[in-house]
């Protein structure tokens, strides 16, 4: 995990991110999280493990922020790029690990992309078939 300090509010964070390929809502983990951190640490320690390479973030439906863990990011260089899968039935964000590229696009250097996929998951598309 790098020189990130393991503070409690630190492990609680990273705790929800332990199982699964899902990413969570800014909007879950507060409400996960209510009696362990206030509102202000939660948004504080994200900012600070994306600053590190830990998390990533990304705009899902209606402007709602969410984040995932990172793979083989720093903090110097984020490398982990891959779209997200947001089903608009249940509301589940996936990470899809799949591999994209990024255009090279003359006279500028792109720092970051996002890319979100939205549609029926797997259990909703066969639950409505």
């Amino acid at each position: 995990m790098g020189v990130i300090r393991q503070t409690k509010s630190v492990k609680a964070l990273l705790d929800e991110f332990q199982e699964g390929s899902g990413a969570i809502s800014a909007i879950d983990l507060i409400k996960r999280l209510d009696k362990k951190l206030n509102k202000t640490t939660v948004y504080r320690v994200l900012d600070k493990l994306e600053d590190d390479g830990i998390l990533h973030s990304f705009l899902g439906k209606n402007g709602i922020k969410w984040y995932a863990k990172c793979n083989g990011c720093s903090k110097t260089e984020h490398i982990d790029f891959h779209p997200h899968f947001e089903c608009l039935i249940c509301g589940r964000v996936d990470c899809l690990l799949i591999e994209i590229s990024i255009p090279k696009i003359p006279n500028r250097k792109v720092e970051a992309s996002q890319i979100l996929i939205q549609g029926k998951c797997e259990a909703c598309h066969n639950s409505i078939v």
